[in-house]
C-alpha cells in the first residue's frame, strides 16, 4: 500500500515538476491568421499612393550621399543637387523586384524564420542608453548587461530573433562597440540577429563577421541578419544610412527602410498626410535597395510616434498610432513587400500601469495590422531611453499570448470535448474528466507572470507585484541559461577578426567612419 502511494505521489510530483520547468524552445515563426484590420477602402489606398508618388515626382527626396546620387543618375532619375525626383514608373519597376517573402537563416536551422505575407516574427528592442536592471535600478549599461539581454532573448520562446545593442555598452569604446555587440549577438544565441548600421564601415564589419559565421557563399543567397536604415524625416536620407544600406544589400542581406516619424513635428499634423509622406520616404529607400542589387530582400520600415503638443515629447499607444499602423500595413501589402513596425512602445518611466496600457494597445493594433517584422517587442520603456529587465520578460510573455491568439481557432478536439458535455450533463463539473486531464495544459494560455490567485493567497506568498515577480523570473531564467555551442574554429576566427579590427580602428570616442 505504501508503495502504491509513493508511486502515485511521485507521478504527480514529476508531472508538477515538468509543468514548472521552463519551456525555452523557440516558437516557430508566426503565421498570423487573424483578420487584418483594413481601415481604408481601395480608393483611399489609391489616394495615399497617388499623393506619395506626387511627393516623389514633384517635391523630391534628398539623398546626402554622392554615391547614391550617381547611382540614381545611372538608374534614370532626375537629380538636382542633392534632391532626387523619382518617376512613379521607375519606383514601381524597382520595388516590384523586392521578394514578397523570404526566410531568415539562423545558426540553428531549427530556428529559421519565414517573413512576409502572413509570416511574422517578434524582435526585442534596441538602442537604449540606460537599463533598469535585475534590481530595478536605472543606470548605464555594460557589455555584461548586453550579454544578459542576449541570453534572455535566446531563452524567450516568443522572441524569434536576438538584436544588436539592446542596450548601449558604455564600458567599451564607441568605435569598437559594434564588434563586441555583434559577437555578443552571435555567441549568446543561435537565433537570427540584427546587424549594426551605425556607419558604413561598421556595417561592413558586421557582414564580414556574418561571412565568418555562416560562410562567404552562404550569405550570398541566404538572409542571416537585418540592418536598419533610419531616414531623417521629412524626406532626407543621409550618407551614414545609405552607406550602411549598400553594405547589406550588396551581400543580399535585408534592411529595414525606416522613416523616423514624429507625427506633427516632422510630418503634417494629420494622420492621412503623415502616412502619405512616410510612404513616399519608405518607397524612395526601398527603390534604392533595388538600384544597389536587384532582387535583394528589403523591408518597408518605420518608427512611428506622435508628438505631444503639450511638451513636444513622443507619445505611444495613442489611437492615431494604431490607425497609422493599419494604414501602413495596407500600403505595404499594396506594393507586395514585407513590413516592419514597432511594438510594445511606451513613455512610462517605470514598469507601471501606463507602461502596460501603452504596450498592450500597440501590440493589439500591430497584430491586427498584419505586421511582419515586429521590432521593439520586449523591454522598451521611457520612450526607448531604457530597457527594463522586468518589462522585457513580461513583454515577451505578452507576445506569446498574441502568438497564441494569432494562431486562430483550433478544432482538433472539438468532437471529443463535446462528448465530455454528454458525460457530465447538467450541474456537474469538468475538473476530473479525462478530456480535461488530457488537455488542461494546452487548452487555455496560462501566464506565468500574472497572478490570478485570491488576495489571501497572494498576501500569504509575499504580496509580490508584477515587477518583483518579473525580476525573480528573469533571475530564474538566467540561472537556467546554457550557451549554445559555437564551432571552436569559427569562434576563434571571429575573435581574431575582432582583435584585428580593434588594432586597426582608433579607440576614439566617435563612430568608426574611416577605418
Amino acid at each position: 500500500m505504501r508503495t502504491l502511494t509513493r508511486t502515485r505521489s511521485g507521478g504527480r510530483a514529476s508531472r508538477r515538476a515538468a509543468r514548472q520547468a521552463p519551456d525555452l524552445a523557440m516558437l516557430p515563426g508566426l503565421e498570423n491568421t487573424l483578420p487584418r484590420c483594413e481601415i481604408m477602402d481601395g480608393s483611399q489606398v489609391e489616394r495615399i499612393d497617388a499623393a506619395s508618388m506626387d511627393i516623389l515626382e514633384n517635391v523630391g527626396v534628398v539623398f546626402r550621399d554622392e554615391i547614391a546620387l550617381a547611382d540614381w543618375r545611372r538608374a534614370g532619375a532626375k537629380v538636382q543637387g542633392e534632391t532626387v525626383y523619382l518617376d512613379r514608373g521607375l519606383v514601381r519597376d524597382l520595388i516590384a523586384t523586392i521578394p514578397e517573402t523570404f526566410t531568415y537563416h539562423a545558426r540553428d536551422p531549427q530556428k529559421n524564420v519565414a517573413l512576409g505575407g502572413r509570416h511574422a516574427m517578434f524582435v526585442p528592442m534596441t538602442g537604449a542608453p540606460f537599463l533598469r536592471d535585475l534590481d530595478d535600478v536605472r543606470r548605464n549599461p555594460t557589455l555584461n548587461d548586453l550579454a544578459m539581454f542576449h541570453k534572455l532573448s535566446h531563452m524567450m520562446p516568443s522572441l524569434h530573433s536576438s538584436a544588436h545593442h539592446i542596450v548601449e555598452p558604455y564600458d567599451h569604446p564607441i568605435s569598437h562597440r559594434h564588434l563586441r555587440i555583434t559577437y555578443s549577438s552571435m555567441s549568446h544565441s543561435d537565433k537570427t540577429f540584427m546587424g549594426m548600421t551605425t556607419s558604413p564601415k561598421n556595417a561592413e564589419d558586421v557582414i564580414a563577421m556574418c561571412a565568418i559565421l555562416f560562410g562567404e557563399d552562404f550569405i550570398e543567397d541566404h538572409p542571416v541578419t537585418t540592418g536598419n536604415c533610419n531616414g531623417n524625416s521629412p524626406l532626407v536620407w543621409d550618407e551614414t544610412m545609405l552607406g550602411a544600406m549598400r553594405a547589406f544589400c550588396r551581400r543580399n542581406q535585408p534592411v529595414l527602410c525606416s522613416p523616423f516619424v514624429l507625427g506633427g513635428a516632422n510630418t503634417p499634423a494629420s494622420v492621412a498626410a503623415s502616412v502619405a509622406q512616410l510612404n513616399a520616404e519608405a518607397l524612395s529607400a526601398l527603390a534604392y535597395t533595388q538600384v544597389i542589387r536587384r532582387g535583394c530582400p528589403a523591408i518597408y520600415g518605420h518608427y512611428l510616434s506622435t508628438v505631444s503638443m503639450k511638451s513636444g515629447a513622443p507619445m505611444a499607444g495613442t489611437p492615431e498610432i494604431s490607425m497609422m499602423n493599419f494604414m501602413i500595413g495596407q500600403m505595404a501589402r499594396h506594393y507586395g513587400v514585407p513590413w516592419r513596425t514597432s511594438n510594445t512602445l511606451g513613455g512610462a518611466k517605470t514598469f507601471d500601469a501606463q507602461a502596460g496600457y501603452e504596450s498592450a494597445t500597440t501590440l493589439s493594433a500591430v497584430m491586427h495590422a498584419g505586421a511582419n517584422y515586429i521590432w521593439h517587442s520586449a523591454g522598451w520603456n521611457e520612450a526607448g531611453m531604457h530597457c527594463s529587465v522586468a518589462k522585457f520578460v513580461v513583454d515577451a510573455e505578452q507576445c506569446a499570448m498574441a502568438y497564441r491568439m494569432a494562431q486562430g481557432l483550433q478544432w482538433g478536439d472539438f468532437d471529443t470535448a463535446l462528448n465530455a458535455v454528454r458525460d457530465i450533463g447538467p450541474g456537474g463539473h469538468y475538473l476530473g474528466h479525462a478530456h480535461t486531464q488530457e488537455n488542461f495544459q494546452t487548452a487555455f494560455f496560462m501566464p506565468e507572470l500574472f497572478d490570478n490567485n485570491s488576495i489571501e493567497q497572494w498576501q500569504a506568498e509575499g504580496g509580490k507585484e508584477i515587477t518583483e515577480r518579473a525580476l525573480n523570473h528573469a533571475r530564474d531564467l538566467l540561472g537556467h541559461y546554457e550557451q549554445p555551442a559555437l564551432d571552436p574554429g569559427v569562434n576563434e576566427a571571429l575573435q581574431d577578426y575582432i582583435a584585428q579590427r580593434e588594432r586597426e580602428i582608433p579607440a576614439a570616442d566617435a563612430l568608426n567612419q574611416d577605418h
